[in-house]
C-alpha cells in the first residue's frame, strides 16, 4: 500500500531580496516534479503569520507559467513579514498553533524562506512537532543580503546588493571626480549588514584592476576616484585627505 502524500508550506521571512521568489519558484517546481511523494504546497499570506492565522495559499491552483514566472517577480510574492518566535519555553503556545494548522491541513513539510531567525524557528518547529508526535520536516531556505548564514557559502540574495552597492560606489566616485576641485571631497556611502561585513566589502569591487580592498591606514583615501580616473584615462589626484 502507498504511503499517505503529504503537503508543504512555504513561508517568506524578513526583508525580501531581489531573488526570494526565485527561491519560492524553486521549491514549489520541485514539488510538481516529486508528485508521487507530495501532495500540496501552501503558501503562507505574510510570512509565518499565515500559519498562526491558517490564511494559507494554495498553489496549486497557479499554472506552471505562473510559477515559473516569480523568477522575475520583484517583492514577496506571498508577503513575508518581520516576526521573530520567542523560545518554545517562553511562548510554547504559538508552536503548538503551528503544529495544529500543519495537522489540520497535512502538512508534513516546512520550508522557511529567510534569515537566521527563520532557521532557528525551523529547528524549533522540527524539535516540538517530535514532541508531539507530529514529525515536521523543516527545511530551511537561505535568503539575507547580509550573506552571514553559517555553512552557506553564497546567500541568494547577496549578489544582488554587492552588484548594487559596487555600482553605486562606482558612480558616487564619478561624481566626487567631477566635483573635488572646488566642492565635495568626501563621500560617505553608509550600507546595510550588521556586523557581517560582506555588503561594505561589496563597495571596493570596483577598486582598481587588482581587486585590492581599500588601505585606509591614517589617511582617508578616495581610493575608487584613483581607480575611475585610471579608467577614464585621466591624469593622477593627489588623495584627498578627511
Amino acid at each position: 500500500m502507498a504511503a499517505k502524500k503529504v503537503n508543504a508550506f512555504y513561508a517568506q521571512s524578513g526583508g525580501v531580496t531581489a531573488v526570494i521568489n526565485a527561491s519560492a519558484c524553486g521549491v514549489i517546481e520541485t514539488a510538481r516534479k516529486h508528485k508521487d511523494e507530495m501532495g500540496k504546497v501552501y503558501a503562507g499570506r505574510n510570512g509565518i503569520i499565515g500559519a498562526l492565522t491558517e490564511e494559507l495559499i494554495d498553489t496549486t491552483k497557479e499554472s506552471d507559467a505562473a510559477i515559473a514566472a516569480l523568477k522575475y517577480t520583484p517583492s514577496g510574492a506571498f508577503g513575508s513579514c518581520r516576526y521573530k518566535m520567542k523560545s518554545l519555553e517562553q511562548n510554547r503556545r504559538e508552536y503548538e498553533r503551528l503544529i495544529e494548522v500543519f495537522k489540520a491541513h497535512n502538512i508534513g513539510y516546512f520550508f522557511y524562506n529567510g534569515g537566521g531567525d527563520s532557521a532557528d524557528t525551523c529547528l524549533k518547529v522540527s524539535q516540538l512537532g517530535d514532541q508531539m508526535g507530529y514529525h515536521i520536516q523543516a527545511i530551511h531556505v537561505p535568503k539575507t543580503v547580509d550573506n552571514d548564514l553559517p555553512i552557506t557559502d553564497n546567500c541568494p540574495g547577496f549578489g544582488s546588493v554587492a552588484k548594487y552597492i559596487a555600482v553605486s560606489t562606482l558612480e558616487a566616485t564619478f561624481d566626487v571626480m567631477s566635483m573635488a576641485k572646488t566642492s565635495t571631497k568626501v563621500f560617505v556611502l553608509e550600507v546595510m549588514g550588521r556586523h557581517a561585513g560582506w555588503i561594505a566589502a561589496a563597495g571596493a569591487l570596483p577598486s582598481s584592476k587588482g581587486n585590492e580592498l581599500p588601505d585606509t591606514k591614517d589617511t582617508a583615501y578616495l581610493h575608487l576616484a584613483g581607480s575611475a580616473r585610471d579608467w577614464a584615462g585621466l591624469p593622477e589626484a593627489e588623495p584627498v585627505r578627511a
